[in-house]
């Protein structure tokens, strides 16, 4: 499995499409919305500056680029082109190929999460405490399997053609209806009630809460698991399914 995920990591290092949309595309985005925000405009109902508030949105949203764009359409080609069926002949079991998915795509995002961390930081002028910082990284990170799965799941469930309009429709609502574009406080009420309980909304919410120097709220941590499970067990059936096709 060691050796597929050093495959994995090499063909996605490579490939210059994904990293500028995983890694400076974040940070880009980061720029245009906070650039013109000055350190004191606070975001409504947060405490928090727009530049810190979205520094953690577009850390988070570079994380779920990495892992749900990277993973769905690599997953689905690969399908197609019948390199899985060959990995099956193999002794690498079929929980080994979705780990070795997981964790390159894992690998991949933490990049993205550390340079919207230095250019919030160099150009905005963002400043945590000392032990904020890795505790940021590690929520952002860990939360990102989550969206992960997701990505396994859209894989195995559409084909070569259809996987791009359907990982970019859920990539696009998530990002939008979890608040990573726009904080939630300028939704209508109707869709602020949605998007309490939209796994985005969750995930943007650890980093938030580390921000203000508390702990995560646990109903955030529970959406986020259960989306987990729900994620991970589609993918798993999924793959059994695939499995009986081959």
């Amino acid at each position: 499995m060691n050796s597929l995920i050093k495959l994995e990591l090499a063909r996605a290092l490579r490939n210059r499409k994904f990293l500028f949309f995983s890694v400076v595309y974040p940070s880009v985005l980061f720029l245009l919305i906070a650039g013109s925000a000055d350190a004191t405009t606070e975001v409504d109902g947060t405490g928090l500056t727009l530049p810190t508030y979205m520094m953690v949105s577009m850390a988070s949203f570079g994380a779920l680029t990495a892992v749900l764009m990277g993973n769905s359409e690599r997953i689905a080609k690969e399908r197609e082109s019948g390199w899985v069926r060959q990995l099956r002949l193999t002794t690498l079991p079929g929980r080994g190929y979705v780990l070795a998915k997981t964790a390159s795509a894992a690998v991949v995002s933490l990049p993205s999460i550390v340079v919207v961390f230095a250019v919030a930081a160099a150009v905005k002028g963002v400043r945590l405490e000392a032990w904020q910082w890795p505790a940021l990284t590690g929520a952002i990170w860990a939360g990102s399997l989550v969206f992960a799965a997701l990505g396994v799941a859209i894989g195995y469930l559409a084909s070569g053609d259809a996987v791009r309009p359907i990982t970019m429709i859920t990539y696009f609502g998530l990002s939008i209806l979890g608040g990573l574009w726009m904080p939630t406080t300028t939704f209508p009420q109707w869709l602020q009630d949605i998007a309490r309980w939209v796994p985005t909304r969750a995930y943007a919410a650890l980093g938030q809460a580390i921000e203000q120097s508390r702990a995560p709220h646990a109903k955030d941590i529970a959406i986020l698991a259960v989306f987990f499970a729900l994620f991970t067990g589609g993918a798993a059936w999924l793959y059994r399914k695939d499995t009986l096709k081959a």
